[in-house]
């Protein structure tokens, strides 16, 4: 008898753990048959906050608001992705961008890593899959827009010679950026205004999280250092007399605008190789013809996709 009592009562506890549970668990949003829970955006609040510490100035739901963004970003993408590759098989490509990332937060190893992940209970398979989402996509959008990049190396290398000879002293520069398009029903001068006034008051990380269209919005915008000989003529005169945390006026580019934030500066005094900054230098611009295509590309995604918030 008291057997059975015991199983009725551990009965009665596992429905009550039940509806507590289905209590907890919210879906927030449906993106076509895949779902945002609350959960889920707790765990991205994690990751978001760890990329941008600076994020815990902002309000709760504003904080939830950019994770749910950021989720439904990323689901956009793997949808895609999935007609192309193989989930199953992370290539070498995603094990360079962990050792990119590693060398950009200034952490010694992959052991250490962990461990900072651990501490902010972040787990590091679900990392490592961000990371291949973001590896996948951009190679994605090599293989369908590489073929459009246009690059002069000869200009590039008579560039950086001319730079080279005409200056005593060289500098870097500690960058972050916010990439934003203009809107047909805004002006430009309305969103700028809106930009300056969200820099005002919760700084310009927070605001690159929240606006910036570019790759590095989750990391508040953060470029980093930037060899001067790398930086274009157009936004290097923007930046050359900025003071350190000044925002540059918007700089027009193909497909949008740029506000420029300095850092850090310091001067470059390490012998230059031409041929190895004419290839840092096509690298970048390589990367910055992609980063438009893959917006581009992005947006026509989502124009395509349901999103349906509960």
């Amino acid at each position: 008898m008291n057997k059975f009592k015991f199983i009725i009562f551990l009965f009665i506890i596992s429905i009550l753990n039940l509806n507590t549970f289905a209590e907890t668990i919210k879906i927030v949003v449906k993106v076509e048959n895949e779902i945002i829970t609350n959960f889920d955006i707790e765990n991205e609040k994690k990751y978001l906050l760890f990329l941008n510490p600076k994020l815990q100035q902002l309000n709760k739901l504003r904080i939830n608001e950019i994770a749910k963004n950021s989720l439904i970003t990323e689901i956009i993408k793997e949808k895609e992705l999935k007609k192309f590759y193989d989930f199953k098989q992370i290539n070498g490509v995603v094990d360079q961008v962990e050792m990119n990332f590693l060398k950009v937060k200034n952490i010694q190893s992959k052991n250490q890593f962990m461990k900072i992940l651990s501490d902010n209970d972040i787990k590091y398979e679900n990392f490592k899959r961000k990371l291949q989402i973001e590896s996948l996509w951009n190679q994605l959008i090599y293989n369908k827009y590489g073929n459009n990049i246009k690059i002069n190396k000869e200009d590039l290398k008579d560039r950086i010679i001319y730079q080279f000879k005409n200056k005593k002293k060289r500098y870097e520069y500690n960058l972050s950026e916010i990439y934003f398009n203009q809107t047909i029903s805004e002006k430009l001068e309305d969103t700028l205004f809106k930009l300056n006034k969200s820099i005002n008051e919760i700084g310009f990380e927070n605001t690159a999280n929240i606006f910036s269209i570019s790759n590095t919005s989750k990391n508040g915008g953060l470029i980093g250092w930037v060899n001067e000989l790398q930086i274009s003529e157009k936004i290097k005169k923007n930046i050359i007399n900025l003071e350190n945390d000044e925002v540059s006026k918007p700089i027009k580019l193909k497909n949008g605008y740029l506000l420029i934030k300095l850092n850090d500066k310091r001067e470059f005094k390490e012998e230059i190789d031409i041929d190895k900054e004419v290839n840092e230098l096509e690298k970048k611009e390589i990367n910055r013809q992609l980063n438009s295509f893959s917006m581009i590309f992005f947006k026509k995604l989502k124009k395509n996709i349901q999103i349906n918030e509960i």
